[in-house]
């Protein structure tokens, strides 16, 4: 480790103060540091000579005490170089570099003889920064009441953002101008989320914005542990953002003890988008893995008894739609309504499916008593997650599972109530671990119980850490939906494998669906903090096929469903469709089967927010590499290099693309395959249909 310069410069432009300044590794990134006249810490940040953030301050205000935000003077200060690599157990690189210039600067509050300090790490592709609390003798036990943490932009960028609901990212984004990001003007009916938005001038991070002078700047935190989730509120007249926790019950943001830290705040910014979907900075900014044994945490493909309950064949209450007359009945005196998805017989058929096709697991919702009487009820003990429908024979299941060479996949819904699943969560985990079930998707869909506490809240985001921990010991990988946005804690503990927390598939079976654009803004936002388990892989695409009055649809061609499974990144990917209508297209199918979920490398070749993504990935395993390419509601044609291919070697490129009449609205199954030789001095022509996409396959000819 080498020590880096950091110099006091003269006056700083900003303050009149002296300040320090930090250097990103390539120098491509200033950040500048300082104290005000009253004491207030200050930072700015400068790419290129270019201004990417105006002076903000920072800080937070603590409950019954004297607020961090001023009368600071720096004790003292110190630097470092960090540069190194690691391997994560499952990603879209085998081997990720760590590199950045470290400032830390050691604060003092005049009249109360308070120590704060203020990390900055700056990187290549952004900065981030965090609060320390040191050990205090005097106070060890302090309330967090806000965080005023300010990110003031330069000019009135253009936005993709979702409205800053505490309960839910179920949004689809809206791209406006700063000037614009106005929730009272939003349509927020159709299936979205909550729908609890305490303020129109908030949004959710990450926040992706770009500049008029093409700049791609993104906000977002990593490593949020212990504390809430980070909200922005927007000046829409100044273009500035603060920093919004989610309150608890009581108002409160975060009970903390000394010494302990916050989440890092970060910032990215790039002239080119690439930069942004490619980065690992939060990841990087993570802890390394607690999980000293990872053997167990493998990627699973895997298909699940699930969409029929959203397209209406089938439910996932045992009693059907006598639901209302049979509430609070005993199951055993329940009629079954014929409907239940979760059957041994029904689970038996996706298992053979599965191991026909070589798919890792299944998935079965339903299987549990207490989907009778659970939505939207507020109750605290609906679900015990331990005893089957009276049609579910979970030993059966089990062992033909184990048979076929199979895995299956847990399904524990809370409906929110948090307290209930801690209570029964280790004697679930243990009877996973008695029918061998490697990994749990849990839901938390409705309101929080313990009553007015948030999804977002400190709370909950203790709960959702706590179960990655806790699943860790039973060797346990967990899938998260309606959770916190992951901030890149899938590297502390990897066996968090996936989570939810987005706009997902499901949405287009029920509702005005997700617009075209939605997929090339994800990798902006939302997969730059962990894995998405999206459940691509929709081949029929009208809904009116199980229903004819049904209008809903996927808002996407065939191809372009094949193509998620590598622009959308996941070692936890579903085949989301049913069997019967994979036996239609087995060819398109065949993409799906071969497409692998652990990456030796990933190359973006092609990124615009909202507009398109083209990323190739190599296999950790093989030679092989692996295309996909999505456009929005525009068609696109694209020319691309195939330089990445290795030099020598000829490789059979399998392509499958829209046909010349496809349209994701109109003709949305047109689709075709071609293959042909290619090496790394190789071009290909993509043409894009509107909402379309490729996939390609790169097999390397022996």
């Amino acid at each position: 480790m080498r020590k880096i310069l950091t110099v006091l410069i003269g006056l700083c432009s900003f303050c009149g103060m002296l300040a320090q300044t930090i250097q990103s590794p390539s120098k491509t990134i200033q950040l500048v540091f300082s104290l005000s006249a009253e004491g207030e810490p200050t930072y700015q940040m400068i790419y290129k000579g270019k201004t990417v953030v105006l002076p903000s301050k920072m800080g937070v205000s603590l409950k019954d005490t004297e607020d961090l935000t001023r009368n600071f003077s720096i004790l003292n200060s110190a630097t470092k170089t960090v540069n190194e690599t690691w391997k994560p157990v499952l990603g879209e690189e085998s081997t990720i570099s760590n590199h950045y210039n470290e400032l830390r600067l050691f604060l003092n509050q005049k009249a109360t003889n308070t120590k704060l300090t203020i990390v900055f790490k700056v990187y290549d592709e952004g900065i981030a920064f965090r609060y320390e609390f040191p050990v205090d003798k005097e106070v060890n036990y302090f309330v967090i009441s806000s965080e005023d943490t300010e990110f003031n932009m330069t000019g009135n960028h253009t936005a993709f953002w979702i409205p800053g609901d505490y309960d839910s990212q179920e949004y689809a984004y809206n791209k406006t101008k700063i000037s614009e990001m106005d929730n009272s003007k939003l349509d927020l009916a159709n299936g979205v989320g909550l729908q609890r938005i305490q303020s129109n001038y908030r949004v959710q991070s990450p926040l992706m914005m770009k500049s008029s002078d093409d700049l791609y700047v993104n906000i977002f935190e990593a490593a949020v542990v212990n504390y809430p989730v980070m909200h922005l509120d927007v000046d829409v007249n100044t273009y500035q953002f603060t920093s919004h926790l989610v309150p608890n019950a009581l108002g409160d943001k975060a009970y903390l003890r000394t010494p302990s830290v916050s989440p890092w705040r970060t910032i990215m910014v790039s002239d080119d988008a690439r930069d942004i979907v490619s980065s690992k900075m939060i990841l990087n900014l993570n802890e390394p893995s607690k999980i000293e044994d990872t053997s167990w945490i493998k990627p699973m493909k895997y298909i699940g008894i699930w969409w029929e309950m959203h397209v209406g064949i089938s439910t996932w209450d045992y009693a059907g739609s006598q639901n209302a007359q049979n509430a609070g009945t005993a199951v055993g005196q329940m009629i079954p309504s014929g409907k239940h998805g979760a059957t041994t017989e029904n689970a038996k058929r996706y298992i053979d499916f599965a191991a026909k096709h070589g798919f890792d697991g299944v998935l079965v919702e339903g299987w549990n008593i207490g989907w009778e009487d659970w939505y939207g009820k507020w109750k605290e003990d609906v679900f015990d997650f331990i005893t089957p429908y009276p049609d579910f024979d979970i030993k059966a299941v089990a062992n033909y599972a184990k048979s076929r060479g199979v895995k299956m996949i847990m399904h524990h819904e809370t409906s929110g109530s948090v307290a209930n699943y801690e209570r029964h969560l280790d004697r679930a985990f243990e009877l996973m671990q008695d029918y061998n079930y490697p990994a749990v998707k849990s839901g938390y869909v409705g309101k929080i119980i313990p009553r007015g506490e948030f999804h977002d809240g400190q709370t909950m985001v203790n709960h959702f850490n706590f179960v990655a921990q806790r699943a860790a010991d039973y060797k346990i990988m967990v899938n998260s939906h309606e959770s916190t946005r992951p901030t890149g804690y899938n590297r502390t503990y990897p066996n968090y494998i996936a989570a939810e927390a987005a706009r997902g598939n499901e949405f287009n079976a029920w509702s005005n669906g997700n617009p075209p654009a939605h997929e090339t803004i994800l990798p902006f936002t939302r997969l730059l903090g962990g894995p998405m388990d999206y459940t691509p892989g929709i081949f029929e695409i009208k809904m009116n096929v199980y229903d004819a009055n049904k209008t809903e649809q996927v808002h996407t061609t065939l191809a372009k469903q094949l193509a998620l499974y590598v622009t959308l990144y996941s070692p936890l990917q579903m085949a989301a469709d049913l069997p019967e209508n994979y036996e239609k297209y087995l060819d398109a199918f065949q993409f799906i089967k071969d497409v692998p979920l652990d990456w030796q490398k990933s190359n973006y070749l092609e990124a615009e927010p909202g507009e398109y993504i083209t990323v190739v990935r190599k296999d950790k395993n093989s030679e092989n590499w692996f295309l996909g390419s999505i456009t929005n509601e525009h068609a696109r044609n694209t020319t691309l290099h195939l330089d990445f291919l290795s030099q020598g070697k000829k490789y059979k490129a399998t392509i499958y693309q829209d046909a010349k009449d496809a349209d994701w609205k109109d003709n949305p199954k047109s689709y075709e395959i071609i293959t042909k030789t290619v090496t790394h001095k190789s071009t290909l022509k993509l043409k894009l249909a509107k909402g379309g996409g490729t996939a390609i396959s790169f097999e390397l000819i022996k």
